[in-house]
């Protein structure tokens, strides 16, 4: 029984794993994503929500694993 709820242990670990990894990779494409949909805007949507190009150009070069939020 032991060697049972060991490898029972060792799955749950595995799966854990696996999920973390998958969340990370969909955090990083969607930082992705919201950084080119910041580029596209126009300069009067910036304005609207309170950004410049300059703010835009600083956050595009960032690379995909930068997450400001920790997520």
């Amino acid at each position: 029984m032991k060697g049972q709820h060991e490898h029972q242990a060792v799955e749950k670990h595995s799966i854990h794993l696996v999920s973390d990894l998958l969340h990370k990779f969909s955090r990083w494409y969607e930082l992705h994503r919201e950084r080119e949909l910041l580029a596209s805007l126009s300069d009067e949507a910036l304005k609207d929500i309170g950004m410049s190009r300059a703010d835009v150009e600083f956050e595009s070069v960032k690379p995909f694993w930068s997450d400001p939020m920790h997520k």
